[in-house]
């Protein structure tokens, strides 16, 4: 049986046993699915990886589309507030301990 169309680890991370998988993210019926774990003590810590990984799809629109970098950030930044502030699917949390898992 196939599975999902999975991510190749991050070069820096193989082999190492101190890395942790914090987040798996997959488009399933054009929803979104997620996996994660807390992973850090701090919030704001989350902020900080939401950053990062925008910065990294805007250099892949800037590299890939039509796009400029800044124009992909952009755009992504201006989601991002749309939908904090008006949330179109608020989704649901289920703790691991409920899944099953």
């Amino acid at each position: 049986m196939a599975g999902p169309k999975e991510q190749s680890l991050p070069p820096d991370v193989v082999g190492r046993e101190d890395a942790t998988e914090v987040l798996r993210a997959f488009v399933v019926d054009g929803g979104l699915s997620i996996a994660f774990m807390r992973a850090f003590e701090d919030p704001e810590m989350w902020g900080m990886l939401l950053v990062d990984i925008a910065r990294h799809a805007a250099r892949a629109y800037g590299r890939e589309s039509e796009f400029t970098e800044d124009e992909a950030l952009q755009r992504i930044v201006d989601m991002f507030e749309a939908e904090i502030a008006r949330p179109t699917d608020m989704g649901a949390t289920t703790p691991r301990s409920q899944q099953g898992h």
